[in-house]
C-alpha cells in the first residue's frame, strides 16, 4: 500500500523545484505576491461554489504558496517552515489559554488589545473595505465599545439613513449621466453615505453575519435574476434599454417568482 505524501515530502518537492525548474528558481517573495492573492481568490471561489474537488485542489495551490515562501526564507537563512509551524503552534496555544494552560477563557480581541498601540495596528493596508470595517468594529468591541445586541446598530442604521435623506433633500445629486460635481454637497453626501454603510456593517456584525459575505451573496443573487430578465426579454423580443421601468419590473418579478418556485420545489 502506497504511503501518503507528508508535509516534509511537499517541502522536499519545493526545494527540488527551486534547484531544477528555471521559473521556480527565478521567483522571489516579491514576484510571488500576485500569485498568493490569485490563489486565495480561487480558493474563495471554490468555497462559494461548494465544490469539494475544486476545494481540495485550491487548498493545495494555497499550500504551494506557503511552502514556496518558506523555502525562499530558508534559502536566505531567515527562518524555516518548521519555524513557521512552531510559531503558529505557540500562537494558537496562547490564543486558547483555557485549553492549553490554567488561565480563564478570554475573548480573543480583548487579549489582542493588550498588545496593540492603536486599533488599526496589524491590519493589512490592502484589506477590502467591508472586511476592514468589520475588523475595526470587532477590535473596538474587544475593549467594550459595543452595543449589547443588534437593537443598537439597527437604530443607528435608521438614524444614519435619516441623515442621508436629509442631505439628499438639501442638495439633490446631479442627474444620471451628467458630469459629477465634486463640491461641498457631494462630499457631504459621501460622508453621510459612508456613515450609513459603516452602521450597516455593524448591524451585520452584531447579527452574526459578515457584511462582505452577505454582499457577495446579494451580488450573486442580483446577477442571477438579472440574467434571467435578459433571457425573458430576449424570448419576448424586448429591447431592455427601451422597454421602460414598468416592463423591466415585470421581468424582475417573474425572475424572482421562478426562483422562489424552483427553491420551493427543490
Amino acid at each position: 500500500m502506497d504511503e501518503k505524501p507528508s508535509l516534509d515530502d511537499t517541502l522536499a518537492l519545493m526545494r527540488d523545484l527551486r534547484q531544477r525548474c528555471e521559473w521556480d528558481a527565478a521567483q522571489t517573495h516579491e514576484s510571488l505576491r500576485p500569485y498568493l492573492l490569485e490563489e486565495a481568490h480561487e480558493l474563495d471561489d471554490a468555497i462559494r461554489l461548494g465544490d469539494d474537488r475544486l476545494l481540495q485542489e485550491e487548498i493545495g495551490d494555497v499550500l504551494l504558496q506557503v511552502l514556496f515562501h518558506s523555502v525562499l526564507a530558508e534559502e536566505r537563512a531567515a527562518f524555516t517552515f518548521h519555524d513557521v509551524a512552531a510559531g503558529l503552534t505557540a500562537k494558537m496555544k496562547a490564543r486558547h489559554p483555557h485549553l492549553y494552560g490554567d488561565a480563564a477563557k478570554e475573548p480573543w480581541e480583548r487579549m489582542k488589545s493588550k498588545q496593540r498601540v492603536s486599533i488599526a495596528d496589524g491590519l493589512p493596508a490592502g484589506l477590502p473595505v467591508l472586511h476592514r470595517s468589520h475588523r475595526l468594529q470587532d477590535r473596538a468591541a474587544g475593549v467594550g465599545f459595543d452595543w449589547p445586541d443588534a437593537d443598537g446598530p439597527a437604530a443607528k442604521v435608521a438614524e444614519e439613513l435619516d441623515e442621508v435623506l436629509a442631505e439628499l433633500r438639501a442638495s439633490p445629486p446631479v442627474p444620471s449621466g451628467a458630469p459629477p460635481s465634486y463640491d461641498a454637497h457631494h462630499y457631504a453626501r459621501e460622508a453621510e453615505l459612508g456613515d450609513l454603510l459603516f452602521a450597516v456593517v455593524n448591524l451585520c456584525r452584531k447579527s452574526g453575519v459578515h457584511a462582505s459575505i452577505a454582499l457577495d451573496k446579494a451580488n450573486a443573487k442580483f446577477q442571477r435574476r438579472f440574467r434571467r430578465m435578459e433571457e425573458l426579454a430576449a424570448e419576448r423580443g424586448l429591447d431592455m434599454a427601451a422597454a421602460g421601468l414598468a416592463a423591466l419590473d415585470e421581468l424582475w418579478d417573474q425572475a424572482k417568482a421562478e426562483e422562489r418556485q424552483e427553491r420551493d420545489n427543490g
